[in-house]
């Protein structure tokens, strides 16, 4: 591990026309670390998502945001991605006309300012996707169009390994997939998780952390981390669920 954490999160504010969703947040997560944030719908997980990789629609009114130790809070989406930060989103958009692999061309040279060609990219597709048992013929089908949520989620997972992130955050990577799905993309976070690869998994229930064992799980309510604990906290709420951390609970 080095001496300097991947990300700090100190203090983060942010809202969205006005009204304030993150209140607070602070997390600390280090080189090769799996983090699971675990909080109900409507918290603001998916803002803060958002907000660590410069969503234009949220505004960071306090704290800051250091990746490798500097702060990135102004710095712009396209460049936070080639500074190694990896989104995987909750509904990922489907774009027509353009091959898997023309756009895993495309965004390598973009993150690593190297331009493959068609041949190279490809082998180095190919090869990820024997790694990741994908099946080749996917590298030609039009980005997302017409995949199931599962491809949806497997094309994440090879965007990941082509690209090779330093920090992958994935906002409810497992919504609405099915358990054969949900276990292939628990497998693919595995297989490309190093000493110097962190997660940070954002969720709703527990049913992903039953093939990953987070190395940190955070609680997330009404805007900010309330609670940090090791993998057992991810059972405690699935057996007690998140009220008993809401204010006024006496049951915790």
């Amino acid at each position: 591990m080095g001496s300097t954490p991947l990300l700090v999160v100190d203090d983060l504010h942010a809202s969205a026309e006005g009204t304030e969703i993150l209140k607070g947040v602070n997390l600390t997560v280090g080189e090769g670390e799996i983090h699971a944030l675990m909080g109900p719908n409507g918290s603001g997980k998916s803002t803060l998502a958002n907000v660590l990789f410069g969503h234009p629609g949220y505004a960071v009114t306090a704290g800051s945001i250091l990746y490798r130790g500097g702060d990135i809070v102004e710095m712009s989406p396209d460049k936070r991605g080639r500074a190694g930060m990896f989104l995987g989103f909750q509904y990922p958009e489907e774009i027509p006309g353009v091959s898997v692999v023309n756009f895993l061309r495309t965004a390598l040279a973009n993150r690593t300012g190297t331009d493959y060609t068609v041949l190279e990219l490809r082998l180095k597709v190919m090869e990820a996707m024997r790694e990741l048992d994908i099946d080749p013929s996917f590298a030609d089908r039009y980005l997302n169009e017409g995949f199931s949520g599962g491809e949806r989620k497997r094309n994440e997972v090879l965007q990941m390994a082509v690209l090779e992130p330093e920090l992958a955050v994935l906002d409810e990577t497992d919504s609405g997939l099915d358990i054969d799905a949900l276990r292939i993309v628990a497998e693919g976070v595995q297989r490309l998780a190093t000493d110097q690869r962190s997660f940070l998994i954002i969720t709703h229930y527990q049913r992903m952390l039953h093939y990953i064992t987070p190395d940190v799980v955070h609680v997330f309510l009404d805007g900010k981390i309330i609670e940090t604990g090791g993998a057992d906290l991810a059972e405690r709420i699935e057996e007690s669920g998140y009220d008993t951390y809401r204010v006024g609970s006496t049951e915790r």
